[in-house]
């Protein structure tokens, strides 16, 4: 279809009403026949088995989405009207997925029915496809044009188009014909569904336009309102269509994108003296991208190696780990290790970290680091 400018609504509309008359006069509502024997009648989910597996035909004869909605609309409109049994549901399945070749395909394109028959494994001949196609006709009264759901959402996605020229704006890698591409797979995978069947073809595609508008468009709302009041349909049931139908689409949608990376950003710590010479880790701030945070007195800076032992705290700091216990050591001899081993005199930062007295507040600091190289870690005898 054809994208409108704004001369062109009044022949979408002139579509969209002879399509929502001709659905009123071939839909019916979908009634499920039970029956104690399930040879008898076709349950819903041997339905949704057979048009999943017309779904592959139309992948594997390259024909057009607009064939296998037909041929889905065929489909439900005969078993509607009879009483089948299983064992035909392929037969009947094959002979509507022809008749809607024969009837939206260019000839050219049509498959034949010997290589249809013979690539599909359908399990039935030649003649009996014929003569399933004749009962199919008489059943349906020769009448096979009906507006499918696929039909309403081109008219649809087109009048929303024309209302909001917008609508692909935080989209700017697809273009109009990719966006009704993802909207007809989607309409697709919810015509295989049975419990989707309560619904009209025109109910249908409003809610799968209305969910995709609900994300890119901020008066989505109005614009549904719109539509729905062109097209003369009962808010209600469109909500609740919207329900389903996102529901039915949800476990297709990836919790996460492919090839996802997690990124760890370590809890950094803070050695504290307290008095009496007991070392306490205080966790600080997690500093990561968008996050900006103030250095404090303290803090560590990233690849210092930090020379320390834990020493038992005693009742006014609280102990690091209860299962641990080390030797205590005096602050001053933990300084004066330090001053002996970079030759400095009156040096407290030691490759970025800084040391807090938390009994005086004031912390111990250098003007520069020094350029010795970094200390590595060794294990606490």
């Amino acid at each position: 279809m054809k994208y409108p400018g704004p001369l062109e609504s009044q022949r979408l509309s002139f579509l969209l009403e002879r399509a929502v008359s001709r659905e009123a006069q071939m839909w019916k509502v979908y009634v499920h026949k039970t029956s104690p024997n399930q040879d008898i009648a076709i349950s819903p989910e041997q339905r949704d088995e057979v048009i999943q597996w017309l779904t592959k035909l139309r992948h594997q004869f390259l024909v057009y989405p607009e064939t296998l909605a037909l041929a889905i609309s065929i489909l439900d409109r005969f078993l509607a009207s009879v009483k089948a049994r299983p064992k035909y549901l392929r037969c009947i399945a094959i002979s509507c997925f022809f008749l809607a070749a024969k009837t939206s395909e260019e000839d050219e394109r049509i498959p034949l029915l010997k290589v249809l028959i013979k690539e599909s494994s359908c399990g039935c001949s030649s003649a009996e496809v014929f003569r399933m196609e004749r009962i199919i006709l008489d059943k349906l009264n020769w009448d096979l044009h009906m507006a499918t759901p696929l039909d309403f959402l081109h008219i649809f996605h087109a009048m929303a188009l024309a209302a909001s020229p917008q609508l692909l704006d935080q989209m700017p890698e697809v273009n109009k014909s990719q966006h009704i591409a993802l909207l007809t797979n989607q309409l697709l995978r919810c015509m295989a569904s049975y419990q989707l069947l309560q619904f009209k073809g025109s109910m249908l595609a409003l809610a799968l336009l209305s969910l995709d508008m609900e994300i890119l468009l901020p008066d989505w709302l109005a614009l549904t309102i719109k539509l729905l009041q062109t097209a003369q349909m009962d808010s209600s049931e469109l909500f609740h269509c919207r329900e389903v139908a996102a529901l039915h689409l949800s476990p297709l949608q990836a919790p996460l994108p492919p090839n996802a990376l997690y990124v760890y950003h370590p809890l950094k710590r803070t050695l504290v003296t307290c008095n009496r010479g007991a070392f306490q880790m205080h966790p600080s701030p997690v500093s990561g991208p968008g996050i900006q945070s103030k250095r404090t007195p303290g803090g560590l800076t990233n690849g210092a190696a930090v020379l320390h032992r834990r020493l038992a705290a005693p009742a006014t700091c609280k102990q690091a780990s209860a299962k641990r216990k080390v030797e205590q050591m005096e602050v001053d001899d933990f300084y004066d290790g330090i001053k002996r081993l970079y030759n400095e005199d009156g040096a407290a930062e030691i490759g970025g970290m800084e040391i807090v007295t938390c009994g005086s507040g004031k912390s111990r600091k250098e003007g520069s680091i020094s350029p010795c190289p970094q200390l590595q870690a060794v294990p606490v005898m």
